[in-house]
């Protein structure tokens, strides 16, 4: 199975970046999996296409700011990104520019240090610093947004990069489909009885890291820590006996539910990589935005849609002039 054969042609003006400047006001294409038959509607109406009793699960992960401006001793500027941080693992980051072992880097608009104490390779570090980094990174460092925006971040970045219901710090990057929902559109689901729970998966590495690999096999995702409290997996348990559906708010919660489906873990780290050929096991539904060509997510959208069906889904919306990617419109496969 090669990866060439999940692309498409994506227009640059297609790619939303900026937020759309009302929260939930973007398009929601819908998606039968079974028939492949199409549906153009808007997110805020998400809750006409869920039922009572259906369990829609959300990721209450926190995203840091993690995006760290530093300088070299002669005033070289160099770049970090934080990245999660597991257990007693050494500090990892990301970097911009060339580094070596046993630099000595001075955060930008502070006198804190940051030690390069070792180059991984493919842009990584392990670093050290007096000061533990994700609290620099909360204090001195800026929304971490994705590179294909082609722009720093702003002010609104910091809001809008968020969810509304954001709780754990922890992540790298957000989880994008949940940005456009707002507490008007939860509260009108649990309204209609649609049973809302969370789980905690702090988006990583992962997410940045390109399949290097045409074969997709080969691919090795990194793992990210995650958390699905009793009472989510109770609702869960209860929908899958009363015939009722689990719908996935995002491919986080997606790989975070499917990853317990296989292992009967619920706390730990999730090194899951979905493709086609995937036997889901707990997920029902899913809420998506439309995805990067040849990326591990499209991958995971995919293998729950159907290539075919989704290849066509995303054509219609090419068409239709939807917008992709983090700050995009987004979709509901059912």
């Amino acid at each position: 199975m090669l990866v060439s054969d999940y692309n498409y042609n994506l227009p640059e003006e297609r790619i939303a970046k900026y937020p759309p400047k009302e929260r939930g006001s973007t398009r929601l294409l819908v998606l039968d999996r079974h028939t492949g038959a199409l549906q153009d509607s808007y997110y805020r109406n998400l809750d006409e296409f869920l039922n009572p009793d259906d369990v829609l699960v959300l990721n209450d992960t926190r995203v840091m700011q993690s995006r760290v401006f530093c300088k070299l001793p002669d005033g070289r500027p160099r770049e970090l990104v934080v990245l999660e941080k597991h257990g007693l693992e050494p500090q990892r980051a990301m970097y911009r520019g060339k580094l070596h072992d046993g630099d000595i880097l001075t955060v930008d608009d502070s006198h804190e240090k940051v030690t390069i104490a070792k180059i991984l390779g493919g842009g990584i570090a392990e670093v050290e610093s007096s000061t533990p980094l994700a609290e620099l990174a909360e204090k001195y460092g800026t929304v971490p947004l994705p590179p294909y925006l082609h722009r720093d971040a702003e002010e609104s970045d910091k809001q809008r990069y968020q969810t509304v219901w954001a709780k754990n710090m922890g992540s790298a990057a957000a989880p994008t489909a949940s940005l456009n929902m707002t507490d008007d559109l939860l509260d009108r689901l649990r309204q209609k009885g649609v049973i809302i729970k969370y789980l905690t998966l702090h988006v990583g590495l992962g997410t940045f890291l390109p399949i290097r690999s045409d074969n997709i096999e080969e691919h090795k995702m990194h793992s990210e820590w995650f958390h699905i409290p009793e009472e989510t997996l109770e609702a869960i348990n209860v929908a899958k006996s009363t015939n009722h559906r689990v719908v996935a708010l995002g491919t986080t919660v997606a790989r975070t539910l499917e990853y317990y489906g296989k292992t009967g873990e619920t706390t730990g780290e999730d090194d899951i990589f979905i493709y086609p050929g995937f036997d889901f096991a707990v997920i029902d539904a899913l809420v998506t935005n439309f995805h990067a060509p040849k990326s591990t997510v499209l991958m995971l959208a995919s293998a729950f849609a159907g290539w075919d069906h989704l290849k066509t889904a995303y054509q219609h919306a090419i068409d239709e002039k939807y917008n992709f990617l983090s700050y995009g419109d987004s979709m509901f496969i059912c």
